[in-house]
């Protein structure tokens, strides 16, 4: 078994030799420059790799890019073969990254949060405390030494 370390640096090899050999060496019109490699995991053995992208367009481009990179597969895997020089090449597998998605959905969240904020703050406009402008008792300003307040 391979340690971490080694598994990153062939991960990270990965990601670079796939998005290089997506912008420069594949001529299929569904990988043009909207393809972006994301992240890339290697298993711990180094059997397998999961490469992870996203598709700036719309749900056809999307599932064009998914076709692309499936059909695109071998040609990527003997390019990583070639730059990494391991006895055995990870298979690739092409996961939709659901960042973006995320993304909009945090995006969206806080929308609502500022548009809630917004409605609290229009509310509290003019308002005043329940309990007058300093609702703490305070202790008694002079004392005796019995403990009697004076007057």
């Amino acid at each position: 078994m391979a340690d971490n370390a080694r598994a990153k640096r062939l991960a990270d090899l990965i990601r670079e030799v796939v998005a290089q050999k997506l912008q420069r060496g594949i001529k299929d019109p569904r990988l043009g420059s909207h393809v972006t490699i994301t992240d890339t995991r290697v298993t711990g053995d180094l059997r397998e790799a999961t490469v992870f992208y996203t598709v700036y367009g719309d749900d056809e481009e999307r599932k064009a890019a998914a076709a692309g990179l499936e059909s695109a597969k071998g040609i990527l895997r003997s390019e990583v073969g070639r730059a990494a020089g391991v006895k055995f090449t990870p298979t690739l597998t092409f996961v939709a990254d659901a960042l973006p998605d995320t993304a909009r959905t945090i995006e969206d969240l806080l929308d609502k949060a500022r548009q809630s904020d917004q409605k609290v703050r229009e509310a509290a406009t003019g308002a005043t405390h329940a309990a007058g402008a300093d609702p703490y008792k305070k202790p008694a300003e002079d004392t005796d030494t019995d403990g009697d307040a004076t007057e």
